[in-house]
């Protein structure tokens, strides 16, 4: 906070023409941006709060497409998603492989976790619902393939095997089938991966054990727990 000497300075300042050295005795640039960055939560919160009522379980495509109308509505760039990226890349090194010829991302969103899982496939398709999600996609990672679209509307989605390795991350909540959905993933993908917000375990976890010899670890960030689960898909068995 600015003390009265502050001020007297930054009026002498300000007196004599220097408007960014008084600018800068009085903060101003910190407390602007503070007041920035509250607006933003505060317009954040209130949007999603508006886009994704009664989205949960209900296929709600077109609620999810409006959360997008803001960039990164799920505040991807922010260190805690950043770190589950890394923690769920290095789960998927050690208990599954470190390369992969094809992979499957579902519900890719803007393509923030398909950067870092680049890392681990030849060939890596993203898929999401949201037409908005995949445009920002496909501009962040040209390299790789973006499809709009449900899952199970896709022309493939019985192929068995036809993907090294399937992904779906923060996901499953969103589903109103969750068996029919991990089937189709166990389907598809010679090795599975799921990943959920541990508090949401009560409402996702039975139909996730239910998969073949599925194995589970937890992982944090401060006090945010996530659960990933893995199996070896119906190809691999």
């Amino acid at each position: 906070m600015s003390t009265l000497r502050d001020l007297r300075t930054a009026w002498s300042l300000l007196r004599g023409g220097d408007v960014r050295a008084a600018i800068d005795e009085l903060e101003l640039p910190d407390r602007a941006r503070m007041a920035k960055e509250k607006a933003e939560q505060i317009v954040r919160r209130t949007w999603m709060k508006y886009a994704l009522r009664g989205v949960r379980q209900n296929d709600a495509h077109d609620r999810l497409d409006l959360a997008y109308k803001m960039p990164d509505p799920w505040h991807m760039a922010s260190e805690q998603e950043q770190t589950r990226f890394v923690e769920t890349c290095a789960i998927i090194e050690r208990e599954l492989g470190d390369r992969f010829e094809s992979l499957l991302e579902i519900g890719c969103g803007e393509g923030h976790q398909t950067v870092h899982l680049t890392d681990l496939a030849e060939r890596v398709t993203g898929l999401d619902v949201s037409e908005t999600a995949i445009e920002r996609a496909r501009r962040r990672l040209p390299e790789a393939e973006f499809l709009v679209g449900d899952l199970a509307m896709q022309p493939w989605v019985t192929e068995r095997g036809r993907y090294d390795l399937v992904t779906a991350c923060e996901v499953i909540y969103y589903m109103s089938d969750m068996p029919g959905f991990l089937r189709s993933i166990d389907e598809l993908g010679r090795s599975c991966l799921v990943t959920y917000f541990a508090p949401a375990a009560r409402k996702v976890e039975a139909h996730i054990m239910a998969m073949p010899d599925v194995k589970t670890t937890t992982f944090r960030y401060g006090d945010v727990e996530w659960v990933a689960a893995w199996w070896q898909g119906a190809a691999s068995r």
